[in-house]
């Protein structure tokens, strides 16, 4: 049995590793406090700095490494793509 559940829950935390960029900036643009924080702070850094700030933080945070692939199709419309961890 233990073995079944495991692989189920490793299942499902390897589809969310996959998303978790995408989730933190679906967070940002659902919190009108979130946003505006994001949207000043692009204007003082810049899109791409921002974005990849953030990316790099959730790479720290929760100690994750680079798959190969991006994920280009995100939901959030903050980004185009993101990498993808494991």
């Amino acid at each position: 049995m233990s073995g079944e559940i495991t692989d189920f829950a490793d299942e499902v935390l390897n589809e969310f590793v996959d998303r978790i960029t995408d989730e933190v900036f679906l967070l940002i643009e659902s919190d009108d406090e979130y946003m505006h924080k994001y949207l000043r702070l692009v204007h003082q850094h810049g899109l791409d700095s921002v974005n990849q700030w953030i990316g790099r933080r959730v790479k720290a945070r929760f100690k994750l490494d680079n798959e190969q692939a991006r994920q280009d199709d995100p939901e959030s419309v903050l980004i185009q793509s993101h990498q993808k961890f494991e």
